[in-house]
């Protein structure tokens, strides 16, 4: 193993990082969430007055209704702190939905009650109603927040000075991850290890010992350890030198990526052991499952029945041939099934896709043109903003389709597969997808069905309902959309 090497600290620090102060990503996080805790208040009070509106009519209050709206910022600013909204640059967005369900659900209760103590006159409708509205008004508001991060990100005002601890090859991963500000990471130096033998493109600061001094004179705020570079004295090393520097530290793991909420830290012996949740679906989740995507299309179906309507009547008088495309598709367990769509193409374009794939050379498992000839002038405007789709809320409520799932797919396709992908075969296929929200048609095939393989891995009704609130933004945004 190579040897660390050898360097007075302070003069690294001052011929690399010549007296740099960086912005304070910590201090920008801590005055935003202010900003936040107040927007989630307001989120909460407005969905309590609309729903004393909708419920009650547009009036003055009652007196008790006022002190229960006095008394409610209280519980929600206790409520969302216990559950650590006001950290959010540490939960992945998954993890914070989730969070913000439980808040707003906590937080409803807790008002609940309030007002039975309050003896205000208040009915379940009105509580089913500030519920649906609070998680609506506060999921809205931190989309707009997080949007702003972003920007904000861009400009490196969000980014956390690092230093990444370790010079092979999972170091040189987190260099490049870091060169995209929407992670939030600036890598600014790198602290030596044992483990030498990748040159980052960062100045060496010191070693691990020399960690306490590198914090101090770099201003770095953040320390990301490369785990695979590190041995276990190390690691008590570092967690000594950031407590004391108060920095975050962020550590890798060799796990595939997963969803926070199927982890847990467990002590074993004097070490930390990551425990993973396997992922079982009960019977119990299955019917859940299978009650909630029935359920859903059928409302959604009576809800946009005149929106499918003026479609068809679109699709049938801009050209020729039948309103619905039927094609065979792949589902659960392999199993065949009938595949609905509104018709986007000419009738009998199927037979030129062999033709298509030679002509602009496409030999990936999927086929997928953005400039396909032989979509109508209507289909256009339908796969813009995949309305071409609604129909499979019948496959739906047949039973043959999830609203959430893999892509469904083509028997040819499947005659392809590898080994691996076989696995998507899993779950029932989906109207939306992790596929649908992160970036439609100009993901590959392989990142397509790594994308199904995440969300089966990581199956949740949370997560479902995740990435169902996701699919609206990405339809409206039309990426990936031909």
């Amino acid at each position: 193993m190579a040897q660390p090497r050898k360097m007075d600290a302070s003069v690294a620090i001052n011929g690399a990082v010549p007296s740099i102060r960086w912005p304070s990503a910590r201090a920008a996080y801590r005055r935003l969430y202010r900003w936040i805790a107040l927007t989630d208040v307001l989120c909460v009070e407005a969905a309590l007055v609309a729903a004393y509106w909708i419920r009650f009519g547009i009036r003055v209050p009652t007196d008790d209704f006022l002190l229960l709206l006095a008394a409610a910022p209280v519980f929600v600013l206790a409520i969302f702190a216990a559950a650590k909204l006001y950290q959010g640059f540490r939960l992945a967005p998954a993890e914070e939905f989730r969070r913000i369900v439980f808040a707003v659900s906590a937080s409803l209760g807790v008002i609940m009650l309030d007002s039975f103590w309050l003896q205000a006159n208040l009915s379940r409708a009105w509580v089913a109603t500030s519920w649906a509205f609070a998680l609506l008004f506060t999921l809205v508001a931190r989309r707009l927040w997080h949007a702003r991060f972003g920007r904000l990100r861009e400009r490196g005002v969000l980014t956390f000075p690092t230093l990444i601890v370790g010079e092979n090859e999972e170091a040189s991963r987190l260099r490049s991850i870091m060169d995209r500000p929407s992670f939030g990471f600036r890598a600014i130096g790198v602290v030596a290890t044992t483990d030498v033998g990748v040159d980052l493109g960062l100045p060496v600061l010191g070693s691990i010992d020399d960690l306490s001094e590198i914090l101090a004179s770099s201003g770095a705020e953040c320390v990301f350890v490369a785990a695979s570079a590190v041995e276990m004295g190390d690691m008590k090393a570092i967690a000594k030198a950031v407590r004391l520097a108060g920095a975050e530290v962020r550590i890798t793991a060799t796990l595939p990526q997963v969803l926070a909420s199927r982890l847990t830290v467990q002590p074993l012996g004097g070490l930390t052991a990551l425990s993973l949740e396997p992922v079982r679906l009960s019977g119990g989740q299955v019917v859940a499952k299978f009650t909630f995507d029935i359920l859903l299309a059928s409302a959604l179906l009576v809800l946009l029945s005149p929106l499918l309507a003026v479609i068809a009547l679109a699709v049938k008088v801009s050209s020729s041939g039948p309103i619905l495309y039927r094609q065979t598709r792949v589902g659960l367990r392999g199993r065949p099934f009938t595949m609905l769509k509104f018709r986007t193409m000419r009738a009998g374009s199927d037979l030129d896709v062999a033709q298509l794939r030679q002509r602009h050379q496409l030999d990936d498992v999927m086929f997928k043109l953005k400039d396909d000839p032989r979509v109508t002038r209507v289909g256009k405007v339908l796969r813009r903003f995949s309305l071409d789709e609604l129909p499979q809320l019948f496959n739906v409520v047949r039973g043959d389709m999830s609203l959430v799932g893999p892509r469904p797919a083509l028997p040819e396709e499947v005659a392809k597969y590898e080994d691996w992908h076989l696995d998507r075969l899993e779950v029932p296929p989906g109207i939306t997808g992790l596929w649908q929200i992160s970036g439609r048609a100009d993901l590959s095939f392989d990142e397509c069905v790594q994308l199904d393989l995440f969300y089966i891995d990581n199956w949740s009704l949370t997560y479902e309902l995740f990435i169902l609130g996701k699919t609206i933004p990405v339809l409206f945004s039309r990426r990936g959309a031909y």
